[in-house]
């Protein structure tokens, strides 16, 4: 048997599990990171309209047929949608995505090396 092959049977399947893991969630979150940075400056970068102060209020009959059409729940679904697609708020999402998935391979990597000491 070579050294390697002695090291690798030294260490428990559990601990490479673990280790993997972990491996796998901070890839996860240097991805999800990577992609919220990535899509916050893209969405900010388009935005170089001027701010046009007679587009204020454009949208008032449209939300008002919206009111009257499906009510408040109605309205706010409109608000919902006009407000996840602003950059800073998907790229909020991705990184608490992608955090709590990494949050999770970290957990089941701990319990692995846990449930291998006993």
């Amino acid at each position: 048997m070579r050294e390697n092959d002695k090291k690798e049977d030294s260490t428990p399947a559990g601990r490479l599990r673990a280790r993997r893991l972990r491996l796998v969630g901070a890839v996860i979150l240097i991805v999800g990171l990577v992609a919220a940075g990535t899509v916050y400056w893209l969405g900010n970068r388009e935005r170089d309209l001027p701010d046009d102060p007679s587009m204020i209020g454009f949208d008032r009959a449209a939300k008002r047929q919206i009111g009257i059409l499906y009510g408040r729940f109605g309205e706010f679904t409109d608000d919902l949608a006009e407000y996840l697609k602003r950059p800073g708020v998907q790229a909020s999402i991705i990184v608490m995505v992608s955090a709590g998935v990494a949050l999770g391979c970290f957990r089941f990597a701990h319990l692995l090396e846990y449930d291998n000491e006993f």
